[in-house]
């Protein structure tokens, strides 16, 4: 057993021949340049793709097994240069019905094992989605029925970023995703968090005591792959060792969540669109103090104190830490040529944030920009809360 570093949510901004597959995403976010991102500069040993049901993006991995750099292993997942596992896998918007009674929508990640599966799934869901080219399109299927079609071709569905205010189970569908799920609840064993909340504040909810977390990236460029990972213990780099990790089976598990802190996402808090502020306070926060204006967009932090059942935040006894890391592109008087002078020197962002002493870091980018690193990697640096879709800021000391 050995532990490796992991992020199951990447997006493909573009295909290799520059059709658009994630319309928000950077156009550099295609499949070749996420694997030598991993590899090159990231450290990261296993990442989740997830816009592979385009026919654009399998094109792109048929001809990317053709170059001899990458294969696909019998457990299943694509290994580049032997040092990073592909999980593929496809992120589909569903339509449900929220606990009002009003149409709403949510995103799940579904991961596949093989090429062929995730082919198979493709063919399938363009009987419900209009442009299957394009990434996380609305479905005309609830997620209890798309739980069925993952399943028949091999997959496995885990509900994205769950407590955002837009396109998320429990930021705009329900309180309870046992009433989205219903008896085929005990087939979601974990959700991802997303990157306005924690595990602190997703164990409010009691349902959610028997399923894991993931934290993940949800990258939409090169440089935020892995702001959110997770650490795992597992054998090997495959399908079969992430799945199994992820469900805490075999001796595999989940060793730790490395996320932002809440604060840092960009709906942590409540904003009024009115004000164009967000609105502090005591939460929950409902409508705006300043001008009694109920056109907000809810926090996630407000949204759990809504919905929460318990008052405690005692996690699990086998729940992992959670650990706030702030990635390299937050932290002040990082830019980007600066980051790549630290990766040329240290090889890889993983390396930076886990193993360097103050010393090493000093070396290369001098005293202010190492404090602030090490600052960041004890939590000793302030955070402007975000809100609204704008991410919070780091402010150094």
């Amino acid at each position: 057993m050995y532990e490796i570093f992991a992020d199951m949510h990447v997006h493909i901004g573009r295909s290799k021949s520059n059709k658009p597959i994630k319309i928000t995403a950077a156009r550099s976010l295609n499949f070749e340049n996420i694997a030598k991102e991993c590899v090159d500069k990231k450290g990261i040993n296993v990442v989740g793709i997830i816009d592979c049901a385009s026919p654009y993006v399998i094109e792109d991995i048929e001809d990317f097994l053709k170059n001899g750099e990458a294969y696909e292993i019998e457990d299943g997942g694509i290994i580049y240069k032997d040092k990073v596992c592909i999980i593929l896998g496809s992120e589909i918007e569903t339509s449900e019905i929220n606990d009002n009674g009003k149409t709403g929508s949510a995103h799940n990640l579904c991961y596949f094992p093989k090429l062929q599966d995730i082919k198979n799934f493709s063919k399938e869901m363009e009987k419900h989605i209009k442009n299957i080219t394009l990434s996380s399109q609305r479905a005309n299927i609830s997620a209890y029925e798309l739980v069925d079609i993952v399943e028949k071709y091999n997959g496995v569905l885990i509900p994205a970023h769950a407590f955002t205010p837009h396109k998320s189970f429990y930021g705009n569908c329900t309180a309870r995703l046992e009433n989205i799920f219903k008896e085929k609840f005990n087939k979601i064993f974990a959700i991802e968090l997303g990157l306005s909340s924690d595990t602190y504040l997703a164990d409010k909810i009691s349902e959610l005591e028997t399923k894991n977390f993931l934290t993940n990236s949800d990258a939409h460029s090169l440089p935020k792959i892995a702001r959110e990972y997770n650490k795992m213990l597992v054998q090997d780099i495959s399908f079969k060792e992430i799945l199994q990790a992820i469900k805490g089976e075999n001796g595999r598990k989940i060793l730790c969540n490395y996320g932002l802190d809440p604060k840092l996402g960009k709906y942590h808090r409540t904003y009024c669109e009115t004000c164009q502020k967000n609105v502090e306070g005591k939460a929950p926060v409902i409508s705006c103090p300043d001008c009694d204006s109920k056109n907000i967009t809810m926090g996630v932090f407000d949204r759990i104190e809504i919905i929460k059942d318990k008052e405690n935040t005692k996690s699990p006894e086998n729940r992992p830490p959670y650990v706030y890391q702030i990635p390299l592109t937050f932290i002040p008087g990082l830019g980007g040529k600066t980051i790549n002078k630290l990766i040329d020197n240290f090889e890889t962002e993983m390396n930076i944030l886990h193993k360097l002493s103050k010393d090493d870091i000093e070396a290369v980018v001098g005293e202010k920009i190492a404090d602030n690193i090490i600052k960041a990697r004890e939590g000793q640096l302030g955070i402007q809360a975000g809100g609204g879709g704008v991410y919070g800021k780091i402010t150094a000391n």
